[in-house]
């Protein structure tokens, strides 16, 4: 069987780190293409063979760019047997940016007539479907040029260079289950906070939410159950030369029992000396849409 190769399509708005991203990656003994046009993707891998992973910068500066063609590419290369895919999306804060453009007094890409607001929300709401099917998602907000390189190299060092890396996720299977996952766990048999009123408006990471979802007596040999699997399976994962590991967990919403069991994995494995980052789509969702609203 012909080896996957690795391909990393790194995005995000203007400012946010996507080319500092990319030079990381080629330090880290990736193949780096910058800016490259979508349509000559097909070209590059149809090219030479090479056993090197591939960083490429996609934005919408490309000439062809589109976020339902970055949204069909990304689906084709899943789909390749060839292909270890992964799409990483540097995100920042409005604030952030419209300072980052302040300071350089450049004039943002996406909108040259246009002052920095406008270009900043017209890209954002351009890209906020790509950012729904990231796989990884860094926010450099709070991070300077060598924390961005260290949570890069977090999740894309080669393989022995670091530990490997685990990503919690909480989910709506409402909203279908995120890419590129490999393990998910329903908790939908769990006690529900939805259908108590004083609960319904707050999400898992809230401590009354929390309790209840934990009052349930199916709960705690759930839990323990799932870090012991994780912690099971961590080193047979480092062994096959697996960089990061990617665990996912689902109710109706996304809202309230994925959210809570989530966070109490991430801390269980966190707390035994575990690297973990911790998303929760649909909140993350929510919080995208009221700012561009």
């Amino acid at each position: 069987m012909t080896p996957q190769r690795r391909i990393v399509l790194v995005t995000g708005p203007s400012g946010a780190g996507r080319s500092t991203a990319i030079h990381v990656l080629e330090d880290l003994g990736f193949e780096a293409i910058d800016n490259l046009p979508m349509g000559l993707l097909s070209r590059l891998l149809d090219g030479a063979e090479s056993d090197r992973p591939m960083a490429l910068g996609i934005d919408a500066r490309n000439r062809d760019f589109s976020t339902i063609g970055f949204i069909e590419l990304a689906a084709k290369l899943g789909r390749m047997e060839q292909v270890d895919l992964t799409v990483l999306y540097l995100d920042c804060s409005d604030d952030i940016l419209l300072r980052r453009f302040s300071e350089t007094r450049r004039r943002h890409p996406v909108a040259k007539d246009a002052g920095p607001e406008t270009g900043v929300r017209q890209e954002k709401e351009l890209l906020a479907p790509i950012r729904e099917i990231a796989d990884t998602l860094i926010d450099t907000s709070a991070l300077n040029i060598h924390q961005l390189r260290e949570e890069v190299e977090h999740w894309f060092a080669p393989r022995g260079g670091r530990h490997l890396a685990v990503s919690i996720e909480s989910f709506s299977y409402k909203r279908g289950l995120p890419r590129s996952l490999d393990m998910v766990f329903d908790c939908r048999f769990l006690a529900n906070p939805y259908w108590r009123p004083e609960l319904r408006a707050a999400d898992g990471r809230n401590p009354d939410v929390a309790s209840y979802v934990q009052s349930d007596t199916n709960y705690e040999p759930f839990f323990d159950r799932v870090v012991d699997l994780v912690k099971l399976l961590l080193p047979a994962f480092r062994a096959e030369g697996k960089a990061h590991l990617s665990v996912a967990f689902g109710c109706t919403g996304g809202q309230h029992r994925s959210v809570a069991m989530a966070e109490a994995v991430a801390k269980a494995l966190a707390e035994g000396g575990q690297q973990v980052a911790i998303r929760h789509r649909e909140i993350e969702r929510r919080s995208l849409d009221v700012r561009l609203d």
